[in-house]
């Protein structure tokens, strides 16, 4: 099958070159947002750890004393043909069939630091957001291919576990854009870095793609607490127990899972969620890397007996919660585990078991160099 894919390959391939030629030459037209842009994006598909990135560029942005925007297309959401204001930077307006669901989490998280509107036209989201919300910066998500608007800083995200789709073009392979693409980059974040077979040889390719001129910054993905879906229960972080306002039984099954379960154990090292270590657990998402995740759990300590991955951006519904419960419970599941991007589309749901948010952080190698070609643009 991926041998006959190969011609579509040197179509799409042939289109991508067209594209980037055409605005080479501006006969294509790049247009100023009228404020600082920062890009965040990748050149292959399926999930790269972006969406925590634009997080961390929105609130970097923030704690410089300026109103961000994210722009985002909103991928899955019902019509992605409206504009849709997310967030106003201080209230989350939209629903996750409206926004999608990366950009509800975004809104979510970003309250009080940045706003988020969803346009397939960006640069008519940036000059209305300028105008009504008072944007002065913009974090572009998932723009490494949308040229239309000029950019101050190209940040591109690459999976070390998987860097280059298969060494493939769409739909071939994963890549979006041939890898010499990654020339146009300022800085390169290689996420999962802990996880490369040769981080060293994978930094030297990349410091070639981009011929020296990008920061190639490396960073992981640590889980920093568990959260009992809905808010209620007890958040599991740094080795202790903090209850929230929530149901008695919620309280309960927390108590329990926690008192039999280790302690978490954190370092300057390492950082190690084992809250739930003795108890067999089922875990499901709907992202673009659904085999990291759960690869991410099991290196945590986590002992999983069911996994289930669904289509990326996919909106549960009662059957999907009901059949995901049914079958952890059968394998001996005590506790369901799930994304911080699925848990935007479980609000809500009722489930059988204790259902519990991974929520993660991420953590940089040269993160002041990062921060220090974020507040250069700024100073533009």
């Amino acid at each position: 099958m991926t041998l006959a894919l190969a011609p579509l390959g040197l179509l799409y391939g042939a289109a991508v070159r067209a594209r980037l030629r055409l605005y080479r030459s501006g006969i294509l037209k790049t247009e100023r947002a009228g404020a600082p842009v920062i890009s965040v994006g990748n050149i292959t598909t399926g999930g790269t750890g972006k969406t925590p990135l634009v997080e961390w560029v929105a609130r970097s942005v923030a704690r410089e004393g300026l109103r961000a925007c994210v722009l985002t297309r909103g991928y899955g959401r019902a019509d992605e043909s409206r504009r849709v204001v997310v967030s106003d930077g201080e209230r989350v307006l939209a629903g996750v069939e409206e926004s999608g669901d990366e950009p509800r989490l975004l809104a979510e998280r970003l309250k009080g630091a940045a706003s988020v509107v969803c346009d397939r036209d960006r640069v008519g989201a940036a000059r209305w957001a300028r105008e009504n919300l008072g944007a002065q910066v913009f974090v572009l998500d998932d723009g490494f291919q949308h040229l239309r608007i000029a950019r101050d800083l190209d940040i591109v995200t690459v999976d070390a576990t998987a860097p280059w789709g298969g060494g493939h073009l769409l739909p071939r392979g994963r890549l979006r854009e041939p890898r010499a693409g990654l020339a146009r980059a300022g800085c390169v974040v290689v996420t999962r870095a802990d996880l490369s077979e040769d981080l060293d040889a994978l930094r030297a390719e990349i410091e070639r793609l981009t011929e020296g001129r990008a920061l190639v910054v490396s960073s992981r993905v640590r889980v920093s607490r568990l959260r009992l879906l809905g808010g209620g229960g007890a958040k599991i972080e740094g080795g202790a127990k903090v209850e929230d306002e929530g149901d008695a039984e919620g309280q309960s099954v927390a108590s329990s899972l926690q008192a039999s379960a280790s302690s978490l154990q954190a370092s300057a090292s390492s950082h190690q969620v084992s809250a739930l270590t003795g108890r067999r657990v089922a875990a499901f998402c709907a992202i673009g890397n659904p085999r990291a995740f759960f690869g991410q759990l099991r290196r945590e300590g986590f002992e999983l007996c069911y996994e289930r991955a669904f289509t990326d951006h996919h909106l549960y519904g009662e059957t999907d919660v009901a059949q995901v419960a049914r079958e952890a419970e059968g394998r001996g599941a005590r506790a369901l585990l799930t994304t911080a991007k699925d848990a935007v589309k479980l609000g809500g749901r009722e489930f059988a078991l204790p259902c519990y948010v991974v929520e993660t952080e991420l953590e940089f190698e040269d993160e002041g160099g990062l921060l220090s070609l974020v507040r250069e643009v700024l100073k533009r």
